[in-house]
């Protein structure tokens, strides 16, 4: 292998940075629905139902380089005059709390950066001051990158507004000599938007000052509440200057240095900006000298605060107060909002507030230390320690904290004017063990978690608590309610889920005096909708699913796997079971050769439609239509499927083209070849043939036939073979249905290659929206609901179709006038706008004529080749969701666009006279920007039969989307505004899929393969899909460690640690060493306390039938303060029976702090199943105690190699005790890793890299070969096979990885002694597992046969990301290679960061000798697929190789490497 390839298949899902921000929209441009309550909301006596919801700002978050904004969707609770009663019928997810019954986050933009976002934060702009201003994102990079987005709304996506980078040569005075920094750049923001600070280097602080826009209007700055007044003032003041303009977001305007070092701050350990002053001013938190573990006790008070006043015209920054004695444990600041200000000093042990005017602090428990020793301190009601903990503030007064344990503690300041008094600590719920948190709005948080699910919560407070009974305040519930356990199984098969407590609404309040600040405030959480996240991926191992097909083979065979993976911890530990491909589950089968397509139908009874009154999607379906070679079978579904066709007046000589429903679901419209027929149930009310439509084509006309159709009631479209149009006008009085054939066609020549009807339909249709200005300008909601209600569902239909050129246009049925097009949409451009109305010149006529002659002659075989072969226009049901637009293309490739919003200012629009009249009736203000799909394998140019391949589905176990059928069958499925692509490779090609809705089949659909089976199946029900693959989570309420599959009996072994509390005198004895005899003198034994010991157990957990839940068969105790580290399926060969024995081998280690010598144990033990409970026979075979802990096991050719300390010993198994055979002294430290091919051995240690051994038989010899002499920090390691290639791979804690190979007849491998690096590679996560795994044959290999024994690495972070490194072959690399340079060009990165940089071996400060670049990173060779088809002609033209080479590449690696 010289040569390789990077792809992520995963993404991170660990959110370690989220904030809120109105970066999509003002604040000004929310209108409240809720009267607004008059006068302080302290002091009236209002209900807690009261409160409105004020503006809503967006959310943002960063997980690890993925970085996603979000809108917050508040649905509210059903009133009597209900928009809509479907809607409003069911409250969410929480309950309803303060008139609100269900919040949801939905996706704006997604994007995957060159650069793992370090911090976030937001400069705001309009908020304050409930102006048009919108907020700016501001992100920081290793090592000191900043950069600044806002969001245009032109593009519907983040552009970047300014760039700043403080690193490389010009910049090295910064670093001061050092070269490794504990963290990366820092970014906090002032709360009026004034200037950011970034925190570089540890000790340079780089401010950044906002251009100034709002300022003049900003004097009552001092005085502003929280959120509640911001609806109101964006009412006030229309003639506001900044009304007329569109709304600006915030910039950053210049940048300069301030060295905290040379103002006399050493150890910066935070920074914040505080409230209440005029001008900015910043906090610092610094250690002024460094305490260490054995001086704590008499120099604990290290820290201090300063606080400096920024000015950033004179850049200035005079100290302006300062306060010294801090615990050296402090290590956060928060800034106090208005009207309180001040700062809050949060360390391990204490809580400190600090302003210019008072001061005072919270003991959190007994290691609290007071600076004098002598004064009392106050002390918090119990014990806690906050270390590691989140905040974010609900109040002006109360703060939230997320503790390292998961509970959530909120904190009240009792004030009076701007003086605290006291601070009072109380208990909440428990919940998901954050990251970040951050409040949205004011009755909103976002709990982020990188161990986690991370969850969006509403709270809402009221005044005035019942008293509580003194013993409920200690009895912490967890923060999900308790809804019925079915229920909440499907809602969250996550985190959320953990301790199921009935937990009351806990009342939480000061009982201080009850003056009006302190006036007693109670807290109601509900948590409304969560993000999945299956980090951090400790260990994961690859088993069979349950419902595998044992006779499957190529690539329908690796749906037969699965991926369990040990994610999370503590109390949010699981086993993460994911699949990449969806394997559904049957329910009946049938054989039925020569399936052309397939059908289902309603049929609505208009008599007893009445007394039903059943909802639209619980209505069973009531026949199956099923369109064979030359025949129409028919079946009737509503109980079991019986053929009725000789029963009923179809068409059944020929097949069928497609079939539905018309008029509301009471006939159903059937299309043949040359005819269709309206039915009305079994009887047939209408019978149609179809003439040709072009009346010059004369005689030659009889051939052509119906080629595609498109339903959307009233309305039939049909595309006839010979490339016209015809379309059915049904009329729903008397249920018939006319054929006209458009007039725009008529006369013109112009062939159509793919079109679509697209029924807007719902209580506000969605294209209306966009082409006139008045529906905006009128809060969208109020300008459609009349008064009688007849209004509501109101439904436009478009026509949607695509040129043979590759035009597209858009018409209103049945006018047939055009509201929007487009030329070559073909090609694939990265946004869409109506040409007509943003071109200048008059006639769109022209204008298309001109364009399409003067397409390059050069290339226009290649441009023209490519068509539309089918398009799609769907929304789906949220009443804020925006259509997607699809259209498959010749070559097999999708075009995906989201369509959105973006009003035109007038003068820009007015097109000469004569255009802006025509143009009034047009979608002018519609857009469509590309969504780039996640990579899925493509199928190779289809053959001529052009039938469809899209089926949208509302409603498949819940989920609505669309089926892809075809080579290669995939699921789009819509999620959070965000399509998610799921494969399904089980069966090979499929060759039509129909939804089905009946008794025996739920919500199930209906598919029939290219083998002729047709399969009755519904979805797993347990499966998440909102994620990049499906996830199944198991909880365990523990941490798990290590996981492997013991194939033979289909279980899972699993290393899970539980926190045990336990009295700290048993902790304490076990810490001495027996044998020594050194006792404690017993007078200073008397310790009160508990303290938590992770207690270990090895689970044996297998999972039930397909898709449910799993259980555990067996567990295995170990010793007190005995901890597992390795579980391996090991295979032994015994001496006394000559035979091979499966056995199950644990490594084990003694934690007894560093007094006790480190010992061990290896235990043996076989596993039986036993039949009739079901439960797993587990017998302890041998167990052995060694010096040193047992790191690693393997099997080595039968023998059993184990890790102990710092040497490896080779032993035999007699079959009732090891026999130590060889042994070598090589970890220097402590194995990390051991991995075995044959008789060679990889072995990685925690600080030395890696070791290359072989075994010989005859000898007994374990040799070194060689190793690598660099010092490297190894968190994993595997052998990488290409053929009769071996390299060594490793990964290392700078998130890099490295290939090494042995070559010892090269002279600089020092005869042998040293491995050469073959590759190196920066991935930017940090790389735990790597799992090998042999290649599928591509259609490219099946010439060549060297390339059977081909192996890729499939890995797996501690981010939540999956990827894999595969070997290529030298003639791919370098056209791979030589695109990805183009590409770093070609393309316009996101936050301006360049992928090249970022894929540079991190060494962190130490020597490093840089490695070849033989590895090529598919996370930028990717972007080629999205851009347009001339760009990619163009630099395949460049790079001297073709489009269809490089794609066929790109697809061949997707499909080599689809392992699930």
């Amino acid at each position: 292998m010289s040569y390789a390839a990077f792809k992520m298949m995963h993404w991170a899902t660990g959110i370690e940075h989220c904030a809120a921000g109105y970066v999509t929209h003002s604040a000004a441009d929310f209108t409240p629905r809720i009267p607004l309550v008059t006068g302080d909301d302290l002091d009236s006596d209002w209900t807690t139902a009261a409160k409105p919801i004020g503006p809503i700002p967006n959310l943002i978050t960063a997980a690890a380089n993925v970085l996603e904004v979000y809108t917050v969707r508040i649905q509210e609770e059903a009133s009597s005059s209900s928009t809509d009663s479907k809607l409003a019928a069911e409250p969410k997810r929480g309950g309803v709390l303060a008139g609100v019954s269900g919040a949801s986050l939905e996706l704006v933009c997604h994007y995957r950066l060159h650069g793992n976002v370090e911090s976030l934060g937001v400069l705001p702009n309009g908020g304050v001051d409930g102006g048009r201003g919108r907020d700016s994102i501001i992100l920081t990079f290793q090592d000191a990158k900043i950069s600044v987005l806002e969001f245009d709304d032109s593009i519907h996506g983040l552009r970047t507004s300014s760039m700043h980078c403080f690193e490389g040569p010009d910049w090295l005075q910064l670093k001061r000599g050092r070269e490794c920094f504990p963290r990366g750049p820092v970014v906090k923001v002032d709360p009026l938007g004034r200037c950011a600070a970034v925190l570089v280097y540890g000790q340079q602080m780089i401010v950044l000052k906002a251009a100034e826009v709002f300022f003049y209007c900003r004097l009552n700055l001092v005085t502003f509440n929280s959120d509640e007044n911001l609806a109101s003032s964006g009412l006030v003041g229309e003639d506001n200057a900044f009304n007329s303009g569109p709304s600006g977001a915030a910039r950053i305007e210049s940048s300069y240095i301030v060295g905290l070092r040379d103002l006399d701050m050493k150890h910066v350990k935070d920074l914040i900006f505080i409230n209440g002053y005029i001008e900015p001013v910043v906090v610092i938190l610094h250690e002024k000298e460094l305490t260490w573990a054995g001086r704590v006790s008499s120099k604990h008070h290290t820290c201090m605060i300063s606080a400096l006043s920024i000015s950033t015209t004179l850049k200035q920054h005079p100290l302006i107060w300062s306060a010294e004695n801090f615990p050296h444990d402090a290590h956060k600041l928060l800034a106090v909002p208005s009207p309180i200000g001040g700062v809050l000093v949060i360390g391990a042990n204490m809580i400190h507030y600090h302003s210019q005017s008072a001061s005072c602090l919270l003991a959190l428990n007994n290691f609290a230390v007071p600076v004098d020793g002598s004064q009392e301190m106050p002390r918090a009601s119990f014990s806690t320690e906050l270390d590691g903990a989140n905040a974010t503030w609900l109040a002006n007064d109360v703060a939230m904290f997320s503790t390292k344990t998961g509970e959530l503690l909120l904190l009240t300041l009792v004030y009076d004017g701007r003086i605290v008094q006291r601070l009072e600590l109380s208990k909440s719920r428990a919940s998901v063990l954050t990251s970040d948190i951050t409040t949205i709005g004011n009755s909103l948080i976002f709990l982020g978690s990188r161990l986690g699910d991370s969850l969006l919560v509403q709270y809402n407070s009221g005044v005035g608590a019942p008293a509580l009974t003194p013993g409920v305040k200690e009895e912490v519930g967890d923060i999900e309610s308790d809804a019925p356990l079915a229920k909440r199984l499907r809602m969250s098969s996550s985190d959320a889920l953990q301790d199921m407590v009935n937990a009351e609404e806990l009342s939480l309040y000061g009982s201080g005096p009850n003056n009006a600040q302190a006036s007693q405030k109670t807290f109601a959480f509900a948590v409304r909708d969560s993000l999945l996240n299956v980090g951090p991926l400790k260990d994961f191992s690859y088993g069979l699913r349950i419902n595998a097909d044992p006779n499957a083979t190529g690539l329908a065979k690796q749906s037969n796997y699965e991926l369990v993976c040990c994610s999370g911890h503590g109390k949010n530990g699981a086993l993460s079971v994911l699949q990449q491909s969806i394997r559904p589950e049957t329910v009946t089968q049938e054989s039925l050769p020569g399936c052309k397509g397939i059908w289902t139908v309603y049929h609505k009874n208009i008599r007893s439609d009445s007394s039903k009154g059943l909802a639209d999607e619980d209505e069973y379906h009531a026949y199956l239509i099923i369109s064979l070679e030359n025949r129409t079978m028919v079946l009737q579904t509503a109980n079991n499927l019986e053929e009725v066709t000789e029963n009923v007046d179809y068409y059944v000589q020929g097949s069928t083209i497609a079939a539905g429903n018309l008029f509301g679901r009471r006939r159903v419209i059937q299309i043949f070849a040359r005819g269709a027929r309206i039915l009305d149930g079994a009887f047939m009310t209408q019978d149609l043939s179809f003439k040709s439509s072009n009346s010059e084509s004369g005689t030659g006309s009889e051939g052509t036939t119906v080629s595609s159709v498109s339903i959307a009631d009233p309305y039939v479209l049909l595309r006839m073979t010979d490339g016209s149009i015809q379309l059915l006008i049904g009329d729903p009085l008397t249920c018939t249905v006319s054929v006209t054939s458009p007039p725009v066609f008529e006369s013109s020549n112009k062939l159509v290659s793919a079109c679509t009807l697209y029924h807007d339909k719902g209580p506000e249709p969605w294209l209306r929206k966009t082409s006139t200005d008045a529906w905006l300008s009128t809060g969208i909601g109020e300008a459609i609901d009349g008064a009688d209600g007849m209004t509501h569902d109101q439904s436009d239909v478009y026509c949607v179709l695509c040129y043979e050129n590759g035009n597209l246009e858009i018409f209103d049925v049945p006018n047939f006038s055009s509201v929007f097009s487009f030329d070559k949409f073909v090609s694939g451009k990265s946004h869409i706008v109506d040409t007509f109305s943003h071109s200048n010149g008059s006639d769109p006529v022209k204008l298309m004529k001109k364009d399409s002659e003067d397409v390059g002659h050069d290339r226009k075989e290649s441009t023209n080749s490519v068509q539309v072969v089918e398009l799609s226009m769907q929304r789906w049901d949220p009443e804020h969701s925006r259509p997607f637009l699809l259209g498959i293309l010749s070559d097999g490739s999708i075009l995906c666009y989201h369509a959105y919003i973006y009003e035109v200012s007038e003068n820009a629009s007015k097109v000469e006279g004569a255009a802006s009249s025509q143009s009034s009736s047009r979608l002018r203000n519609l857009r469509f920007m590309r969504v780039a799909l996640d990579p899925y394998a493509r199928e190779e140019t289809s053959s001529g039969i052009s039938s469809q391949r899209m089926t949208i589905f509302k409603n498949v176990g819940g989920l609505q989307g669309l089926f892809l059928s075809g080579p290669r069958p995939a699921w789009f499925m819509m999620f959070r505004e965000r399509l998610r692509v799921h494969p399904q490779v089980c069966d090979g090609p499929i060759v039509a899929f129909t939804v089905l809705h009946n008794v025996n089949c739920n919500h199930g659909f209906i598919y029939i393969t290219s083998q002729g089976a047709l399969k009755i199946c519904q979805l797993p029900v347990l499966s998440s899909y909102d994620n990049y693959w499906p996830v199944h989570k198991v909880p365990l309420k523990g941490t798990p460690h290590q996981v492997t599959y013991f194939a033979e009996k289909n279980l899972y072994p699993v290393i899970v640690s539980v926190p045990v509390l336990k009295p700290l005198n048993q902790v304490l004895s076990t810490l001495v060493d027996q044998e020594a005899g050194n006792q404690f003198e017993h007078d200073n034994l008397s310790f009160e306390g508990t303290y938590p010991v992770e207690e270990f157990e090895i689970r044996i957990m297998e999972p039930e039938k397909a898709g449910g839940p799993w259980h555990t068969r067996a567990t295995i105790p170990l010793q007190t303060s005995e901890n597992a580290l390795t579980v391996r399926v090991v295979t032994l060969f015994n001496t006394t029976t000559q035979g091979n024995e499966t056995l199950l081998a644990i490594g084990t280690a003694y934690v007894q702090g560093e007094d006790v010598a480190a010992r061990g144990r290896v235990l043996l033990y076989s596993v039986e199943m036993n039949s009739d409970n079901g439960q797993a026979k587990v017998s302890e075979v041998y167990s052995k105690e060694l010096k040193g802990a047992i790191s690693a096991l393997a099997s080595l050719q039968g023998h059993l190699l184990i890790a102990s300390g710092p040497k490896i010993i080779l032993h035999k198994w007699t079959g009732s005790e090891l026999n130590g055979v060889a042994f070598y002294d090589v970890p220097p430290l402590y194995v990390v890793s051991l991995n075995i091919v044959k008789n060679f051995i990889l072995l990685g240690d925690i600080h030395k890299s890696i070791y290359f051994l072989s075994w010989k038989e005859q000898g007994s010899q374990l040799n070194l070969l060689a190793k690598d002499f660099g010092s490297l920090d190894c968190l994993a390691t595997e052998f990488l096979i290409d053929g009769s290639t071996l390299s060594l791979t490793v990964s290392d804690d700078q998130k890099n990885v490295q290939i090494f190979y042995y070559a010892p007849k090269m002279s600089e491998s020092w005869k042998g002694q040293k491995l050469l690096s073959r590759a190196e590679f920066h991935v930017g996560a940090h790389i735990t597992k790597f799992l090998r795994l042999q290649l599928l044959p591509t259609s490219a290999d099946r010439t060549a046969s060297d390339k059977t024994n081909r192996f890729g690495l499939l890995f797996g972070t501690l981010d939540g990301s999956i990827g894999c490194i595969a070997p290529l072959d030298e003639l791919t690399f370098r056209r791979l290679q030589s695109l990805q340079k183009k590409l770093v060009d070609a393309v316009s990165h996101v936050a301006g960061l360049n992928p090249r940089s970022f894929r540079h071996f991190h060494s962190n400060g130490k020597a490093h000798r840089p490695g070849p670049d033989s590895i090529v990173d598919f996370e930028l060779l990717s972007h080629y697929e999205i851009l347009p088809l001339e760009e990619q002609l163009d630099i395949a033209n460049q790079i001297g190789t073709t489009r269809t080479q490089i794609m066929s590449n790109l697809n061949d690696l997707t499909i080599a490497t689809s392992f699930l």
